[in-house]
């Protein structure tokens, strides 16, 4: 009854069937992949808070030059909680316009930590709104920063993809993007390859910083299309197990009841 299904003709359709199923398998076991990876990186960000910081040295190995950063860490240590103590340089202080906190579009302050080695770490201090009446990409009103040693505590973040160039406006340099290599071409010391959020500060920070909240990552999206493409594989299969089923009962069972009855009676 099945034979046909060893044709040339039908070979070709269940070739066709199973490459398509396995790619769509793949595709599927990718998703989920991604969706393991977002998931891991929402739960690191929901116990930064309570995590005992580590020394930055220990996550975020030194190295660069002037000029250049070094190396950076494994995607794996993002949002891992550092402590480390130094100096800030509000002779590089770093303007990241166009952020937005809570529907208010302004700028984050990132500013160098120079360091006992001779190195710098980039610390994202907070976000401050941009000056009023000015426009959303008015240079702020940057708060006070701290003269003196401070011990920082932060969550290690990668240094941002899409890097635009770097400006240097009003004393101050200005960029889109936290892109750790290309602020580290307008320093004058080596810089790490990654940069910390700041949590907390010894001692404390002004409070003309807002706290910038963290960026969960929308694992749910990449589950959805994990099963989806999970999904359109077995009904791909069962595709074809329909139609070789339509086949094997020939015409009479296709035909509408009236051609049935009159093929029937003849």
């Amino acid at each position: 009854m099945y034979r046909f299904l060893l044709t040339p003709r039908w070979l070709g359709f269940l070739a066709l069937a199973l490459v398509a199923a396995t790619v769509m398998v793949l595709l599927g076991n990718w998703q989920h992949g991604r969706y393991e990876l977002r998931k891991d990186v929402n739960h690191r960000i929901d116990v930064t808070d309570t995590a005992t910081p580590l020394p930055l040295d220990s996550v975020v190995a030194p190295g660069g030059s002037p000029g250049t950063p070094g190396p950076g860490p494994e995607r794996t240590t993002e949002w891992t909680r550092v402590t480390v103590t130094g100096q800030y340089d509000p002779a590089n202080i770093v303007l990241v316009r166009g952020r937005t906190v809570e529907n208010e579009v302004g700028f984050e302050i990132v500013t160098p930590l120079r360091l006992s080695d001779g190195s710098a770490v980039l610390v994202d201090l907070g976000w401050v709104p941009a000056a009023p009446g000015g426009g959303a990409y008015t240079q702020p009103k940057v708060p006070p920063i701290p003269s003196g040693q401070v011990t920082v505590t932060g969550a290690v973040k990668l240094s941002e993809s899409r890097g635009t160039g770097v400006d240097r406006a009003e004393g101050k340099l200005e960029t889109r993007r936290i892109a750790v290599p290309k602020i580290a071409a307008e320093l004058p010391y080596p810089l790490r390859g990654a940069f910390v959020q700041l949590d907390s500060q010894v001692p404390a920070l002004d409070k003309g910083f807002t706290a910038v909240p963290p960026n969960y990552e929308n694992d749910w999206l990449n589950l959805g299309y994990s099963v989806q493409w999970w999904l359109f594989a077995v009904m791909t299969l069962f595709a074809f197990g329909w139609a070789a089923r339509r086949e094997a009962r020939g015409p009479r069972e296709a035909a509408p009841p009236q051609e049935r009855e009159l093929a029937s009676t003849t």
